[in-house]
């Protein structure tokens, strides 16, 4: 078991390693870095010392190293459109994106199994159906769109729910934080809807087709024969054996909420990493970038690690590590 994480994390070392050098290659090809961070007016004595104290006129391979040496201890190095250190910007909107994110995989989680149980032991009642046709809305509809929807409904006419921002905040430390005030609370509903739905969607008709599959097997058959209550072959049973593939795909999916918060935040101009990343794009803010990049990379490194220990923990025949070895 141990091998197997240290395994793990040397893999999950490689691709943090690649993924740095795919946005380190980015400050030698999205323009001249220092052009962006000083102006037209500034003299080529100017350019030559700023591009020294940023260690451009090192070579390649040394450039790299320092720019891993840096990414390591957390630093990215100056925004080039607002002149601010780029962990501090990435560390004002790590909040407002891990509460949508986190509050979005909950949501999409307890209702999509729910939906998911319900959906394969009442397969041919008339909230099962009513359950995976909206399903099927979910999956096929882009995002952006259910975003606009919900927002022309719940914010345009029905004026429950404010259609962008993040409300009001309370600051604890350096974490800020939209679940203690009621405006917070009710900027949250729409943009996680909106990102969780599609999630929920997928995870519901996973577990429905997994225990359609596990409540036709032989060991559910026995566990009829000897007079086991129906209630605890479906719960205890069926369920905890259909858990083990899902486990695995809404881990995956965890990661892609946090990381491709993008539309959702963009829709409701929700102040996160992935406004911070838009914004960067379209002034080719290279170390933003880089860094929102390298912070993508890490967290699904960090989700699959922790989905491969859940495996484990879910199914015991492969606490040995040699299932998992090969």
């Amino acid at each position: 078991m141990i091998a197997y994480i240290l395994r793990s994390l040397a893999q999950g070392a490689l691709v943090l390693l690649a993924v740095a050098f795919i946005a380190f290659s980015m400050f030698r090809f999205v323009g001249d870095p220092v052009a962006n961070m000083v102006g037209q007016e500034a003299s080529l004595q100017d350019r030559q010392e700023l591009r020294e104290r940023l260690g451009l006129d090192e070579p390649f391979p040394v450039q790299f190293a320092i720019f891993v040496g840096n990414a390591m201890q957390g630093e990215f190095g100056i925004s080039y459109r607002q002149q601010r250190e780029v962990s501090a910007l990435m560390l004002e909107r790590l909040p407002a994106t891990m509460e949508l994110a986190i509050l979005s995989a909950l949501f999409a989680t307890i209702v999509g199994v729910a939906f998911g149980v319900y959906a394969a032991i009442r397969r041919d009642g008339w909230l099962a159906n009513i359950i995976m046709t909206v399903s099927l809305v979910g999956v096929s509809l882009p995002t952006f769109l259910i975003g606009i929807g919900l927002i022309y409904v719940f914010a345009v006419e029905l004026r429950w729910l404010p259609s962008f921002g993040r409300g009001e905040t309370v600051r604890i430390g350096w974490w800020t934080t939209g679940l203690l005030t009621e405006s917070g609370l009710k900027s949250l509903v729409l943009p996680v809807l909106t990102l969780g739905f599609f999630q929920l969607t997928l995870i519901m008709r996973l577990v429905r087709s997994e225990m359609l599959e596990v409540m036709r097997s032989e060991f559910i058959r026995f566990a009829r024969a000897r007079g086991i209550p129906e209630r605890t072959i479906e719960f205890r049973h069926a369920l905890r054996n259909t858990l083990i593939p899902v486990v695995t795909i809404a881990g995956l999916q965890l990661g892609s909420i946090i990381a491709f918060a993008i539309v959702t935040e963009t829709v409701f101009q929700w102040p996160g990493l992935g406004s911070l990343f838009v914004n960067a794009v379209q002034f080719a803010d290279v170390p933003v970038m880089a860094a929102y990049l390298i912070f993508v990379a890490f967290v699904f490194v960090v989700v699959n690690l922790l989905v491969d220990l859940t495996y484990v923990a879910l199914d015991p025949r492969l606490r040995g590590g040699k299932a998992l070895a090969k």
